[in-house]
């Protein structure tokens, strides 16, 4: 068979974006007079909460003296105005030339769009901070390079709800099984695992520990020339994940599903 589409999640798959996310809503919280400070290990448990208000609300109702207040009308407003402020700050770090795609991932969707292969974002992350990432290494006009941009504003629901993979999928126009999803964490996987969703996870140092059973792969990026991956690695090219090398595991994933 062929592939159909590769669909990317963004936050931690695209680039390593969380520490850089940590360090905008630490300035954030300093800004709005919050004497909150989120460490490596509070913000690797934190992303277990799929989207930014959520995490604040969260830590808020669980570390809060005063649990009544986390829960106000006020705090909910609160939480919205220290999300705005977070997201500047983020988008003002990422544009200012602070993070790089991944290893690979430039040089995949490249390959994709060469073999004519559709792309498509799906994501629990806010257009502005897929804009904001996106837009100096691919270019002002990296939305055409997407046939498919599933982000916060279209699923309100987070992962590991599967909302944003059902409606990319179903905007593709293609069976779940003809497509490849690109993820990082356990959340992103189940959520593509929802729908039948053959997912290659490339975890980062926030989200090594999690549980990717189920995973078509487990990598540690993608490797680029200057960057190969291991060698015991099956498939790979000149020690890089190709269409070839996806083609190959998606179909080896297909020989081995049990028969219905």
């Amino acid at each position: 068979m062929t592939i159909a589409a590769l669909i990317f999640d963004v936050d931690g798959t695209l680039a390593d974006t969380e520490g850089l996310h940590r360090v905008a809503f630490n300035e954030a919280f300093a800004l709005s007079g919050f004497d909150w400070r989120w460490d490596e290990p509070t913000y690797s448990k934190l992303l277990n909460v799929a989207g930014g208000k959520e995490r604040i609300l969260h830590f808020w109702r669980t570390e809060s003296r005063d649990e009544m207040v986390a829960n106000t009308a006020s705090a909910m407003t609160t939480v919205a105005r220290i999300h705005t402020l977070k997201t500047a700050i983020y988008e003002s770090k990422v544009r200012g030339g602070q993070l790089a795609l991944r290893p690979g991932i430039l040089r995949l969707i490249n390959e994709a769009i060469a073999a004519r292969i559709d792309l498509a974002i799906a994501t629990t992350t806010t257009p502005a901070n897929i804009d904001a990432l996106l837009s100096t290494p691919l270019g002002s006009d990296w939305r055409k390079l997407f046939r498919i941009i599933g982000d916060a504003a279209s699923a309100p629901q987070k992962k590991p709800n599967p909302m944003v993979y059902r409606q990319v999928v179903a905007a593709l126009g293609c069976s779940p099984g003809d497509c490849v999803a690109f993820e990082d964490s356990e959340n992103g996987l189940s959520a593509a695992r929802a729908i039948n969703l053959p997912t290659v996870i490339t975890p980062t140092a926030y989200t090594r520990t999690h549980d990717f059973t189920g995973a078509l792969i487990v990598l540690p990026h993608l490797g680029d020339p200057d960057l190969p991956l291991p060698g015991d690695i099956p498939a790979l090219e000149r020690g890089m994940v190709t269409i070839n090398t996806l083609t190959h595991w998606l179909n080896g994933a297909l020989a081995t599903a049990p028969q219905s």
